[in-house]
């Protein structure tokens, strides 16, 4: 169940080739390590060559109401709520909104960021076309993702946003349960601390609804500790 703008963005390979010579000759790409933060910036396009990026939200203290001592302490505990997740051949941008702030994290190993200034697709013009509506499309799941978070029981949020997640990167793995039923897994692990800020809930609780919902048949963790999704379950959540 691969992402349509996965499939979109990696159409193009010569021009996917002519981007990387240009990024590794103006020294715009680098690869980083899992969780190691990506230096991302506002007025920059970023793109996801190989690998996975984890979007994560912070909100700065009000800086004109605390000392410099209590924002720094403000700042390293403040908690973190995942936004998402962008795969391979997607872009991103980092746009700043007083006081949050978004940061952007490698989420796996060997994880390569190509960066450029928005006027520097003038010379593709065509890839210029393909990043507008991979944003285009990126803007429709984030609407999806506000109406999950709407739904009252945390239990319909958990299972919302596992389903927007595995009907958008999600990938075949063998068959699950005592039927043997068809099923996708997500292909990156996601702590339950993570799952709790994305739907507004606690690890606690996540890792009880988790439960339930194995118990139930709904999910699976895989021995990787991967989430798996039979096809009835994901079928809920394709457009």
């Amino acid at each position: 169940m691969h992402s349509f703008v996965s499939s979109q963005m990696s159409r193009p390979f010569f021009t996917w080739q002519q981007i990387l010579d240009w990024a590794q000759e103006h020294y715009r790409f680098r690869t980083f390590k899992k969780d190691e933060r990506i230096p991302a910036r506002p007025e920059l396009l970023y793109l996801v060559q190989r690998g996975a990026v984890r979007l994560v939200g912070r909100e700065q203290p009000l800086k004109k109401m605390q000392s410099k001592s209590q924002a720094q302490a403000s700042n390293n505990n403040g908690e973190e709520a995942f936004l998402g997740f962008v795969g391979a051949g997607q872009p991103f941008e980092i746009v700043g909104h007083s006081p949050f702030t978004i940061q952007a994290y490698a989420h796996v190993d060997e994880t390569n960021i190509v960066w450029m200034y928005w006027q520097d697709l003038d010379n593709w013009p065509h890839f210029r076309r393909e990043i507008l509506e991979a944003f285009r499309y990126q803007h429709q799941r984030k609407l999806l993702w506000l109406a999950t978070l709407g739904q009252r029981r945390t239990i319909d949020r958990l299972m919302g946003f596992l389903g927007l997640l595995i009907e958008e990167y999600g990938e075949p793995c063998e068959p699950i349960g005592l039927a043997g039923e068809r099923a996708y897994r997500l292909p990156w692990s996601l702590t339950h601390a993570q799952i709790g800020s994305a739907i507004g809930s606690t690890r606690v609780t996540v890792t009880r609804l988790m439960g339930k919902l194995r118990s139930q048949g709904l999910i699976y963790t895989l021995d990787d500790h991967l989430i798996c999704l039979p096809v009835f379950q994901s079928l809920k959540f394709k457009i």
